[in-house]
């Protein structure tokens, strides 16, 4: 794995592999729009790493860790080189600047959206790992980077559900407002939401739509 020897005080995170790169134009692209604060790119695997160097302040490369695909993200946290950091899954439609987001950070927590689909869906709190910000590496992004290297379940976000019951959600997660991280499925509950400054392509459908903007 790279080393990045340059420290950020604030700066964003986001990774791919070969499976989601076709999305990274677009996401940076929206990205640089409205944001010059740097923006670190983990390379879990994509087949071309030109591209990306016109729009990432640094490279980590972590093709060579053990986990697959997504179960690379909170390792990706761990090593980001930046005092406050926010990771942004590629799908995520970056539709403002995000600069504030930093002044909501509790330095001992993730810093979360409550994924309220699920939250309904599943009749149990559930918060949604598709932007994340933490400030230095918390006791709870440690244990979940471990959680996820001995039992890669289904997904991230589920290694960090199933880690936490209510009460320690409480003790580690602090709930950052919806516009942070809007979800498609909260655009199918309850609408479009105006204020977002983030809008999260989720699942299959969400996938189509990045394609129609992609194209459109």
């Amino acid at each position: 794995m790279t080393r990045i020897t340059k420290l950020y005080d604030k700066a964003f995170l986001t990774g791919a592999d070969s499976k989601t790169e076709w999305m990274l134009p677009w996401f940076f692209e929206n990205y640089k729009k409205h944001n010059k604060t740097p923006i670190i790119f983990a390379n879990f695997g994509v087949t071309d790493i030109k591209p990306i160097r016109k729009y990432a302040s640094a490279i980590m490369d972590l093709t060579g860790l053990g986990e697959k695909g997504w179960f690379k993200k909170p390792k990706s946290m761990i090593h980001a080189p930046a005092k406050k950091c926010i990771w942004l899954d590629s799908d995520c439609e970056v539709k403002g600047n995000l600069d504030e987001m930093f002044d909501l950070l509790n330095p001992a927590k993730l810093n979360m959206v409550e994924d309220k689909p699920w939250t309904t869906r599943r009749r149990e709190e559930w918060y949604n790992s598709g932007v994340v910000g933490f400030v230095d590496k918390p006791e709870i992004l440690v244990k979940w980077a471990k959680q996820v290297e001995k039992s890669p379940k289904v997904g991230d976000q589920e290694v960090l559900h199933e880690m936490l019951d209510p009460l320690s959600q409480m003790a580690y997660i602090n709930p950052l407002p919806p516009k942070y991280n809007y979800m498609r499925l909260m655009i199918e509950d309850y609408g479009e939401n105006p204020d977002a400054k983030i809008v999260h392509w989720t699942g299959a459908k969400g996938k189509d739509i990045i394609r129609e903007q992609m194209n459109g």
